[in-house]
C-alpha cells in the first residue's frame, strides 16, 4: 500500500462508500502532509495522516447538536505531496482549493506546518474578496520575512491580511516588532481570555466579521495539557470549550468558507492528541452543519 492509497475517499471517520462519493458529498479533506519551514522539532508532515487514522474512532454522532455531519458527505482527498519550497506549495495549495470552492465544497486541509495555510487563504480571498481570516494559535505569525522566505509558516497571518482582514485568539508568544503591527482591536490574547470573567472576549472577535471567514487552527493554540504533540508548544493557551464556543458564535454570524488544522507533530506513544484533533475536525463540522452551513 502506497501513501497515497491510505488517504481514500471514505478514510476521514472511516466512512462508507455511500457517505463519501466525491461528487455528492458536501465537505472535502484535503492532507497537506508538509514540513520544510519548521525550526524547532520537525515532523508535522506526519500530522495528517495521524489525525486521519485516529479519526476512525471518533463517534458519527455529535452530542450537542445532536448530528451526524458526515451523512452530509465526506470526501477524502489523495494528500498534496510536495517537497520544494513553499511559495510553490502555495500556489498548488491555492489551486487545488479554489477547485474545490467552484464545485461548492467546504474544504479542509490536515496539515503540515502553517505554511500550508496560505494558498487556501489566497484561493478563498479570491472567492470573497469581503474575507476575514480567523486565526486560533499560540503565535502571532505575522513576520514579513522568516528565514529568508516570505512563505515561512512563521508568514502565514502576514500573507492572510495582504488579501484579507484578519483576526487573532488566543496568541502568547510574538517577536517584538510583531507588536508593533498588531490591531489591538482585532487580537485577543490568551491571558486575555484566561482572565475574562464572561465571553466578552468572544464579542470582540465576532463584532470584527466579515460576511465570508476562513478559520485557520494552530493546534499550539490549545493548551498543552489537551495537545502536547506539536512542534512549540506554548504553556497557558485556551480550552476545548472555549475554542468551541468562539467557533459556534463565529458559525452563527458569518460563512465559514473553508478550514484547516496544522502543526500536529505526533510523538511516539502518546496518541491523544491525534485524537483531539481528529474530533475537532468533526466537531468543527457539526458547529457549521447546525448553523445551517450545508442546507
Amino acid at each position: 500500500m502506497t501513501f497515497k492509497d491510505k488517504f481514500h475517499p471514505g478514510a476521514f471517520l472511516d466512512l462508507p462508500d455511500d457517505m463519501c462519493d466525491p461528487d455528492d458529498s458536501a465537505v472535502a479533506i484535503l492532507p497537506v502532509p508538509y514540513d520544510a519551514t519548521s525550526t524547532w522539532r520537525k515532523g508535522a508532515d506526519k500530522g495528517p495522516l495521524a489525525i486521519v487514522e485516529a479519526s476512525s474512532q471518533v463517534e458519527w454522532y455529535d452530542v450537542e447538536t445532536g448530528l451526524e455531519v458526515c451523512r452530509r458527505g465526506i470526501t477524502t482527498l489523495h494528500p498534496v505531496l510536495f517537497e520544494g519550497p513553499p511559495d510553490a506549495l502555495a500556489r498548488i495549495v491555492r489551486s487545488r482549493v479554489s477547485d474545490l470552492l467552484a464545485a461548492r465544497k467546504l474544504p479542509v486541509l490536515l496539515g503540515g506546518e502553517h505554511s500550508v495555510s496560505i494558498g487556501a487563504i489566497q484561493a478563498c480571498a479570491e472567492r470573497y474578496s469581503d474575507l476575514t481570516t480567523l486565526q486560533i494559535d499560540a503565535h502571532g505569525d505575522t513576520r514579513e520575512v522568516y528565514h529568508d522566505s516570505p512563505y515561512n509558516h512563521a508568514c502565514v497571518m502576514a500573507r492572510a491580511r495582504e488579501v484579507s482582514k484578519i483576526l487573532q485568539v488566543g496568541i502568547r508568544a510574538v517577536e517584538a516588532s510583531e507588536m508593533e503591527k498588531i490591531d489591538r482591536a482585532r487580537c485577543v490574547f490568551a491571558h486575555e481570555v484566561a482572565r475574562s470573567r464572561d465571553d466578552s472576549w468572544i464579542d470582540r472577535i465576532v463584532d470584527h466579521l466579515t460576511p465570508h471567514t476562513y478559520l485557520t487552527i494552530d493546534l499550539d493554540g490549545f493548551d498543552p495539557s489537551l495537545i502536547p504533540a506539536t512542534g512549540t508548544p506554548e504553556p497557558g493557551g485556551l480550552t476545548w470549550y472555549q475554542v468551541l464556543t468562539l467557533i459556534e458564535r463565529v458559525a452563527h454570524r458569518t460563512t465559514i468558507v473553508g478550514f484547516d488544522v496544522v502543526e500536529l507533530c505526533p510523538q511516539a506513544g502518546e496518541h491523544a492528541s491525534a485524537f483531539v484533533a481528529a474530533k475537532l475536525v468533526n466537531r468543527v463540522l457539526s458547529v457549521l452543519d447546525a448553523s445551517g452551513r450545508f442546507d
